[in-house]
Protein backbone atom coordinates (compact mmCIF):
# COMPACT_ATOMS: atom_id res chain seq x y z
CA UNK A 1 0.00 0.00 0.00
CA UNK A 2 1.17 2.82 -1.32
CA UNK A 3 1.41 6.09 1.37
CA UNK A 4 0.24 9.49 -0.10
CA UNK A 5 2.65 12.71 0.29
CA UNK A 6 0.55 13.75 3.27
CA UNK A 7 1.97 15.39 6.73
CA UNK A 8 -0.83 12.69 7.86
CA UNK A 9 -3.18 10.32 6.49
CA UNK A 10 -6.16 12.40 6.57
CA UNK A 11 -7.22 11.39 3.34
CA UNK A 12 -7.43 7.64 3.83
CA UNK A 13 -10.60 5.64 4.08
CA UNK A 14 -11.34 3.80 7.61
CA UNK A 15 -10.73 0.74 6.00
CA UNK A 16 -7.35 1.99 4.85
CA UNK A 17 -6.63 2.97 8.51
CA UNK A 18 -7.70 -0.20 9.88
CA UNK A 19 -5.00 -2.47 7.46
CA UNK A 20 -2.27 -0.15 8.04
CA UNK A 21 -2.66 -0.36 11.74
CA UNK A 22 -3.07 -4.13 12.08
CA UNK A 23 -0.38 -4.48 10.05
CA UNK A 24 2.08 -2.55 11.82
CA UNK A 25 0.98 -4.55 14.46
CA UNK A 26 1.26 -7.80 12.94
CA UNK A 27 5.30 -7.01 12.24
CA UNK A 28 5.13 -5.88 16.20
CA UNK A 29 3.93 -9.44 16.83
CA UNK A 30 6.29 -11.31 14.52
CA UNK A 31 9.16 -9.35 15.56
CA UNK A 32 8.98 -9.75 19.31
CA UNK A 33 7.94 -13.43 19.27
CA UNK A 34 11.06 -14.09 17.43
CA UNK A 35 13.11 -11.38 19.71
CA UNK A 36 11.89 -13.00 22.91
CA UNK A 37 12.74 -16.22 22.01
CA UNK A 38 16.35 -15.34 21.06
CA UNK A 39 16.84 -13.27 24.15
CA UNK A 40 15.40 -15.97 26.56
CA UNK A 41 17.60 -19.21 24.43
CA UNK A 42 20.76 -16.29 24.83
CA UNK A 43 20.21 -15.88 28.38
CA UNK A 44 19.69 -19.51 29.75
CA UNK A 45 22.73 -20.34 27.39
CA UNK A 46 24.81 -17.49 29.07
CA UNK A 47 23.62 -18.09 32.53
CA UNK A 48 22.39 -14.28 32.10
CA UNK A 49 19.33 -13.48 34.47
CA UNK A 50 19.04 -9.30 32.88
CA UNK A 51 18.63 -10.98 29.74
CA UNK A 52 16.08 -13.69 30.30
CA UNK A 53 13.96 -10.70 31.97
CA UNK A 54 14.71 -8.85 29.24
CA UNK A 55 13.26 -11.84 26.89
CA UNK A 56 10.28 -11.47 29.22
CA UNK A 57 10.25 -7.71 28.49
CA UNK A 58 9.71 -8.78 24.65
CA UNK A 59 7.41 -11.15 25.22
CA UNK A 60 4.92 -9.02 26.82
CA UNK A 61 4.84 -6.78 23.66
CA UNK A 62 3.38 -9.15 21.91
CA UNK A 63 0.22 -8.75 24.14
CA UNK A 64 -0.09 -4.97 23.60
CA UNK A 65 0.49 -5.32 19.74
CA UNK A 66 -2.66 -8.06 20.24
CA UNK A 67 -4.67 -5.12 22.31
CA UNK A 68 -3.71 -2.51 19.56
CA UNK A 69 -4.97 -4.75 16.47
CA UNK A 70 -8.34 -5.01 18.82
CA UNK A 71 -8.97 -1.38 20.05
CA UNK A 72 -8.24 -0.16 15.93
CA UNK A 73 -10.25 -2.91 14.63
CA UNK A 74 -13.16 -1.63 17.16
CA UNK A 75 -12.91 1.47 16.55
CA UNK A 76 -13.09 1.27 12.56
CA UNK A 77 -16.54 -0.26 13.02
CA UNK A 78 -19.21 1.95 11.67
CA UNK A 79 -21.77 3.96 13.68
CA UNK A 80 -24.67 1.87 15.09
CA UNK A 81 -28.00 2.37 17.99
CA UNK A 82 -26.05 1.79 20.65
CA UNK A 83 -22.72 3.88 19.52
CA UNK A 84 -24.54 6.41 16.72
CA UNK A 85 -21.55 8.54 17.41
CA UNK A 86 -18.99 5.56 15.92
CA UNK A 87 -16.36 3.65 17.98
CA UNK A 88 -13.20 5.90 18.19
CA UNK A 89 -12.90 5.84 21.39
CA UNK A 90 -12.35 2.38 22.11
CA UNK A 91 -8.31 2.81 20.22
CA UNK A 92 -8.07 5.20 23.11
CA UNK A 93 -8.96 2.49 25.73
CA UNK A 94 -7.08 0.72 24.25
CA UNK A 95 -3.69 3.27 24.70
CA UNK A 96 -4.95 3.61 27.96
CA UNK A 97 -4.54 -0.12 28.73
CA UNK A 98 -1.16 0.02 26.94
CA UNK A 99 0.05 2.73 29.36
CA UNK A 100 -0.79 0.42 32.18
CA UNK A 101 1.52 -2.43 31.06
CA UNK A 102 4.22 0.34 30.14
CA UNK A 103 3.22 1.55 34.45
CA UNK A 104 3.45 -2.45 35.79
CA UNK A 105 6.58 -2.74 33.76
CA UNK A 106 8.46 0.54 35.08
CA UNK A 107 7.67 -0.50 38.63
CA UNK A 108 8.42 -4.17 38.16
CA UNK A 109 11.77 -3.03 37.04
CA UNK A 110 12.49 -0.35 39.56
CA UNK A 111 11.18 -2.58 42.44
CA UNK A 112 13.88 -5.34 41.29
CA UNK A 113 16.75 -2.62 40.51
CA UNK A 114 15.94 -1.52 44.52
CA UNK A 115 15.86 -4.78 45.66
CA UNK A 116 19.38 -5.84 44.22
CA UNK A 117 20.90 -2.57 45.49
CA UNK A 118 19.63 -2.08 49.16
CA UNK A 119 20.14 -6.11 49.35
CA UNK A 120 23.49 -6.37 47.60
CA UNK A 121 22.09 -9.34 45.95
CA UNK A 122 23.70 -7.89 42.27
CA UNK A 123 27.24 -9.31 44.04
CA UNK A 124 25.90 -12.93 43.68
CA UNK A 125 25.07 -12.88 40.04
CA UNK A 126 26.63 -15.06 37.69
CA UNK A 127 29.27 -13.74 35.07
CA UNK A 128 27.01 -13.57 31.57
CA UNK A 129 28.49 -15.09 28.69
CA UNK A 130 29.37 -13.19 25.14
CA UNK A 131 26.04 -14.71 23.56
CA UNK A 132 24.31 -12.72 26.00
CA UNK A 133 26.08 -9.20 25.26
CA UNK A 134 25.37 -10.06 21.59
CA UNK A 135 21.26 -10.47 22.40
CA UNK A 136 21.46 -7.14 24.24
CA UNK A 137 22.74 -5.31 21.11
CA UNK A 138 20.80 -6.96 18.52
CA UNK A 139 17.68 -6.27 20.60
CA UNK A 140 18.71 -2.45 20.96
CA UNK A 141 18.75 -2.27 17.38
CA UNK A 142 15.59 -3.77 16.75
CA UNK A 143 13.58 -2.90 19.03
CA UNK A 144 15.25 0.75 17.73
CA UNK A 145 13.87 0.08 14.89
CA UNK A 146 10.70 -1.18 15.38
CA UNK A 147 9.83 2.31 17.73
CA UNK A 148 10.80 4.66 14.54
CA UNK A 149 9.00 2.43 12.09
CA UNK A 150 5.80 2.05 14.79
CA UNK A 151 5.59 5.71 15.42
CA UNK A 152 5.77 6.81 12.54
CA UNK A 153 2.69 5.15 11.36
CA UNK A 154 1.33 6.03 14.31
CA UNK A 155 1.59 9.89 13.80
CA UNK A 156 0.85 10.11 10.20
CA UNK A 157 -2.81 8.19 11.05
CA UNK A 158 -2.83 10.09 14.80
CA UNK A 159 -3.10 6.84 16.43
CA UNK A 160 -2.85 7.19 20.12
CA UNK A 161 -3.29 3.26 20.67
CA UNK A 162 0.17 2.16 18.12
CA UNK A 163 1.88 5.21 19.50
CA UNK A 164 1.51 3.64 22.81
CA UNK A 165 2.96 0.27 21.74
CA UNK A 166 5.81 2.99 19.44
CA UNK A 167 6.87 3.60 23.43
CA UNK A 168 6.64 -0.14 24.34
CA UNK A 169 9.38 -0.82 21.74
CA UNK A 170 11.22 1.79 22.92
CA UNK A 171 11.02 0.87 26.56
CA UNK A 172 12.27 -2.06 25.71
CA UNK A 173 15.46 -1.11 23.70
CA UNK A 174 15.98 1.10 26.87
CA UNK A 175 15.34 -2.32 28.95
CA UNK A 176 17.73 -4.06 26.90
CA UNK A 177 20.52 -0.90 27.11
CA UNK A 178 19.97 -1.43 30.68
CA UNK A 179 20.72 -5.23 30.41
CA UNK A 180 23.93 -4.06 28.15
CA UNK A 181 25.45 -2.54 30.61
CA UNK A 182 24.64 -4.82 33.54
CA UNK A 183 26.09 -7.22 31.12
CA UNK A 184 29.22 -5.50 30.25
CA UNK A 185 29.49 -4.56 33.70
CA UNK A 186 29.13 -8.32 35.27
CA UNK A 187 32.17 -8.86 32.97
CA UNK A 188 33.91 -6.56 33.76
CA UNK A 189 33.71 -6.77 38.20
CA UNK A 190 30.79 -4.23 38.27
CA UNK A 191 27.37 -6.09 38.45
CA UNK A 192 26.06 -2.78 40.45
CA UNK A 193 25.43 -1.02 37.30
CA UNK A 194 22.91 -3.53 36.41
CA UNK A 195 20.39 -2.45 38.30
CA UNK A 196 21.39 1.46 38.36
CA UNK A 197 20.77 1.42 34.97
CA UNK A 198 17.52 -0.37 35.63
CA UNK A 199 15.99 2.65 37.47
CA UNK A 200 17.21 4.95 34.75
CA UNK A 201 14.94 2.95 32.66
CA UNK A 202 12.47 2.92 35.17
CA UNK A 203 11.80 7.02 34.61
CA UNK A 204 11.74 6.84 30.93
CA UNK A 205 9.19 4.71 31.11
CA UNK A 206 7.35 6.22 33.24
CA UNK A 207 7.48 9.41 31.70
CA UNK A 208 6.39 7.44 28.51
CA UNK A 209 3.25 5.78 30.18
CA UNK A 210 2.29 9.14 31.65
CA UNK A 211 2.46 10.99 28.09
CA UNK A 212 0.36 7.76 26.21
CA UNK A 213 -2.22 7.98 29.23
CA UNK A 214 -2.77 11.56 29.04
CA UNK A 215 -2.72 11.86 25.24
CA UNK A 216 -5.66 9.16 25.23
CA UNK A 217 -7.04 11.20 28.31
CA UNK A 218 -7.58 14.01 26.11
CA UNK A 219 -8.84 12.58 23.22
CA UNK A 220 -11.84 10.83 25.18
CA UNK A 221 -12.86 13.87 26.88
CA UNK A 222 -15.01 16.59 25.11
CA UNK A 223 -11.79 18.84 24.30
CA UNK A 224 -11.86 21.44 20.96
CA UNK A 225 -9.67 21.74 18.59
CA UNK A 226 -6.74 23.99 18.36
CA UNK A 227 -7.46 27.55 17.15
CA UNK A 228 -5.54 26.82 13.81
CA UNK A 229 -8.11 24.01 12.81
CA UNK A 230 -10.78 26.18 13.85
CA UNK A 231 -10.01 29.19 11.77
CA UNK A 232 -9.74 26.73 9.04
CA UNK A 233 -12.78 25.76 9.53
CA UNK A 234 -14.45 29.16 9.68
CA UNK A 235 -12.83 30.70 6.32
CA UNK A 236 -14.23 27.35 4.32
CA UNK A 237 -17.05 28.22 5.39
CA UNK A 238 -17.00 32.00 4.87
CA UNK A 239 -15.65 31.07 1.65
CA UNK A 240 -19.26 29.06 0.37
CA UNK A 241 -21.58 30.81 -2.23
CA UNK A 242 -24.30 32.70 -0.23
CA UNK A 243 -22.70 32.27 3.09
CA UNK A 244 -22.77 36.25 4.22
CA UNK A 245 -20.89 35.88 7.62
CA UNK A 246 -20.26 32.79 10.24
CA UNK A 247 -21.30 33.89 13.49
CA UNK A 248 -20.05 30.72 15.90
CA UNK A 249 -18.44 27.33 15.98
CA UNK A 250 -17.99 24.63 18.32
CA UNK A 251 -15.97 21.38 17.98
CA UNK A 252 -14.96 18.49 19.69
CA UNK A 253 -12.15 16.14 19.32
CA UNK A 254 -14.06 12.61 19.35
CA UNK A 255 -11.09 9.93 19.39
CA UNK A 256 -9.23 10.80 16.23
CA UNK A 257 -12.20 12.37 14.25
CA UNK A 258 -13.74 15.39 14.60
CA UNK A 259 -17.43 16.94 15.37
CA UNK A 260 -18.04 20.65 14.85
CA UNK A 261 -21.62 22.89 14.85
CA UNK A 262 -21.52 25.88 12.35
CA UNK A 263 -23.79 29.06 12.25
CA UNK A 264 -23.41 30.62 9.73
CA UNK A 265 -25.54 33.88 8.21
CA UNK A 266 -27.06 34.19 5.18
CA UNK A 267 -29.73 36.55 2.98
CA UNK A 268 -32.66 37.02 4.81
CA UNK A 269 -35.37 36.95 2.19
CA UNK A 270 -34.22 33.72 0.41
CA UNK A 271 -36.35 30.59 0.58
CA UNK A 272 -36.11 27.87 3.39
CA UNK A 273 -34.73 25.43 0.38
CA UNK A 274 -32.10 28.11 -1.04
CA UNK A 275 -30.73 28.51 2.95
CA UNK A 276 -30.81 24.48 3.18
CA UNK A 277 -29.05 24.29 0.19
CA UNK A 278 -26.60 26.89 1.35
CA UNK A 279 -26.03 25.22 4.56
CA UNK A 280 -25.59 21.70 2.88
CA UNK A 281 -22.56 23.39 0.43
CA UNK A 282 -21.05 24.13 3.80
CA UNK A 283 -21.21 20.67 4.87
CA UNK A 284 -20.13 19.14 2.13
CA UNK A 285 -17.42 21.75 1.18
CA UNK A 286 -15.93 20.84 4.95
CA UNK A 287 -16.20 17.67 5.20
CA UNK A 288 -14.34 17.47 1.84
CA UNK A 289 -11.84 19.69 2.90
CA UNK A 290 -11.14 18.41 6.12
CA UNK A 291 -11.19 14.06 6.11
CA UNK A 292 -10.95 14.30 9.89
CA UNK A 293 -14.26 16.14 10.34
CA UNK A 294 -16.77 13.39 10.51
CA UNK A 295 -19.81 15.16 11.36
CA UNK A 296 -20.57 19.05 11.18
CA UNK A 297 -23.93 20.42 11.76
CA UNK A 298 -24.63 23.47 10.08
CA UNK A 299 -26.95 25.71 11.32
CA UNK A 300 -28.49 29.39 9.27
CA UNK A 301 -29.08 32.59 10.58
CA UNK A 302 -30.68 35.45 9.11
CA UNK A 303 -29.05 38.69 8.38
CA UNK A 304 -30.72 41.47 10.08
CA UNK A 305 -31.88 43.91 7.34
CA UNK A 306 -29.59 46.96 8.29
CA UNK A 307 -26.58 44.63 8.36
CA UNK A 308 -28.00 44.00 4.94
CA UNK A 309 -27.96 47.31 3.61
CA UNK A 310 -25.08 48.11 5.00
CA UNK A 311 -22.31 45.17 3.78
CA UNK A 312 -24.29 44.75 0.60
CA UNK A 313 -22.93 42.00 -1.22
CA UNK A 314 -19.21 42.40 0.15
CA UNK A 315 -17.28 38.97 1.16
CA UNK A 316 -18.48 36.62 3.82
CA UNK A 317 -17.55 38.35 7.50
CA UNK A 318 -16.13 35.98 10.39
CA UNK A 319 -18.09 37.16 13.29
CA UNK A 320 -16.38 35.46 16.28
CA UNK A 321 -12.89 36.46 17.34
CA UNK A 322 -10.27 34.05 17.82
CA UNK A 323 -7.98 34.15 20.42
Amino acid sequence: MKLQRHARGENISPEQFEAIAVRVSMVSIIGNTVLSLLKMLAGILAHSGAMISDAVHSASDVFSSVIVIIGVKISAKDSDKEHPYGHERFECVAAILLAGILLVTALFIGHTALEHITGGSSKSLAIPGLSALLAAILSIVVKEAMYWYTRFYAKWLDSGALMADAWHHRSDALSSVGALIGIAGARMGYPVLDPIASLVICAFILKAACDVFRDAIRKMVDHACDDKMERALLCCAAAQSGVMGVDEIHTRIFGNKIYADIEIQADSQITLAESHAIARQVHNAIEAQFPKVKHILVSVNPVPAEAENTRERHPAQIKMPLQ
